[in-house]
């Protein structure tokens, strides 16, 4: 849909319609109108801050996106004291903890994410001693306890390329571990993390079907693509 909002004359194809996500998903663009109805009342200068992982709806209610790696310096850059973050209460939990202004939170989460727990990781850790752990922020607070690093996906890339380490322990989605063994073949990654059923959806199979039909299509109407295009503009815009 991103990529839609972007590009509205472009075709753009979802190899299957089913690879959704369970954190996009739990915020409902109603719902979040509803609630950002709420909380002006309390708080005039509210801003509604989206992770990028929302619904074209959702983010047509939405003042700025943000990722993972750029979620504290626009949160900071904003002038509004009061900040409604959906939909990732973990993402919101973790800049919360890198900015003085209020942060509400939505109930949401990535599944993936939030099923980590800090024991196997430390259970990891005891066999690799030397090895450094990079945590994604959608991980859960007490998994980012036990971090030596909280990072995005990019963040994780050039912590590895740049740490004197030759071992790390990745804990976020398990197909980022392979990633990471194909660009840095010289270093060890071992994963202490979950798969995403809906990111496996995607395969070969689909994605070649998809190029030969041009089909599933992913479709906005012009209205939503008007109103969701401001707040990716301003991400891209402060970031």
């Amino acid at each position: 849909e991103t990529a839609k909002i972007m590009n509205p004359e472009a075709k753009v194809l979802l190899p299957n319609l089913a690879a959704g996500c369970s954190l996009a998903e739990s915020a409902d663009a109603d719902d979040v109108a509803d609630r950002i109805i709420e909380l002006k009342e309390q708080y005039p200068d509210l801003a509604v801050v989206s992770y990028v992982n929302t619904t074209a709806a959702v983010k047509a209610h939405t003042d700025v996106c943000v990722t993972s790696s750029n979620a504290v310096k626009i949160v900071n850059s904003l002038p509004n004291s009061t900040i409604l973050f959906l939909p990732d209460k973990n993402l919101a939990n973790y800049v919360a903890q890198g900015t003085d202004k209020k942060i509400i939170s939505w109930d949401g989460d990535c599944y993936v994410h939030h099923q980590i727990k800090p024991e196997q990781i430390l259970e990891l850790k005891e066999s690799l001693p030397d090895a450094k752990i990079m945590v994604h922020p959608e991980c859960r607070t007490d998994v980012l306890e036990v971090a030596d690093a909280v990072l995005s996906t990019s963040g994780m890339i050039r912590y590895a390329k740049e740490s004197d380490s030759n071992e790390f322990i990745v804990v976020t989605e398990c197909g980022m571990s392979d990633r990471l063994s194909i660009e840095m073949p010289e270093k060890k990654f071992y994963k202490s993390c979950n798969l995403c059923k809906y990111m496996k959806m995607i395969t070969i199979e689909d994605t070649k079907t998809a190029l030969e039909r041009l089909s599933p299509e992913v479709s906005l109407t012009p209205e939503i693509i008007s109103q969701a295009r401001g707040s990716i503009e301003r991400m891209l815009e402060l970031s």
